[in-house]
């Protein structure tokens, strides 16, 4: 008798654990198996609880971020046009041979690039061998007026001069030509720099390597 007592006990003690409570609901980053274990507009996402992309909802955005590639974290987001956007503060270590993003900057005036140059506040010519990198490269103008020295995956490569910074921090106003932040990795080039690499600039964005000159 006492047997059977110990084996009803025991298995009512296992259905307990295994029925669902409210109180397993979880938060932003908290783990999950399936929506349902997500508080209000939070979905399951690769084990934990975060925003809903598809829906928009910024419930989680003060939660910490998760890691990025070379120890550079975004510091914040930006809203802009109904998207959030990253803000970084820092961009991942210079190397030999430092991967990067290469995009298409228009550093005269009325041009995408938005105001005048940081390094000299000067608006310039497209068929100069200029470059505006991301704020952590950029170093607070520690590399104005220098060369870098950028590689396509072609094997072409080019030396061009560091005349702004491609702001990682703000964006989406005037003064940035309506431009969302740049990503921590971009080597923001003009078009004298996709012609000498042989690249078309209509592709947008390639992958490049650089280094100081």
């Amino acid at each position: 008798m006492a047997q059977l007592s110990l084996l009803l006990l025991s298995l009512f003690l296992t259905l307990i654990s295994l029925a669902p409570s409210g109180a397993s609901i979880s938060s932003c980053n908290g783990p999950c198996r399936d929506l349902n274990d997500c508080d209000g507009q939070l979905i399951c996402i690769k084990g934990k609880c975060n925003d809903d992309p598809e829906v928009g909802t910024h419930i989680c955005r003060g939660t910490t971020p998760s890691p990025q590639p070379g120890g550079c974290n975004p510091s914040g987001t930006l809203t802009c046009r109904g998207k959030s956007y990253p803000t970084y503060d820092c961009s991942p270590p210079v190397t030999s041979s430092t991967p990067a993003k290469l995009t298409n900057n228009d550093f005269s005036e009325g041009g995408d690039g938005g105001g005048p140059s940081e390094c000299d506040e000067r608006y310039h010519s497209n068929n100069e061998r200029i470059v505006a990198l991301s704020t952590g490269w950029y170093n607070g103008g520690s590399r104005c007026g220098k060369m870098i020295r950028i590689t396509a995956s072609n094997g072409k490569s080019v030396s061009a001069k560091v005349v702004d910074e491609c702001d990682s921090r703000h964006g989406c106003d005037k003064e940035h030509a309506g431009q969302p932040p740049c990503r921590n990795n971009i080597v923001d080039g003009s078009n004298a720099v996709w012609s000498a690499l042989g690249l078309d600039k209509n592709v947008g964005v390639v992958d490049i390597t650089w280094s100081m000159a």
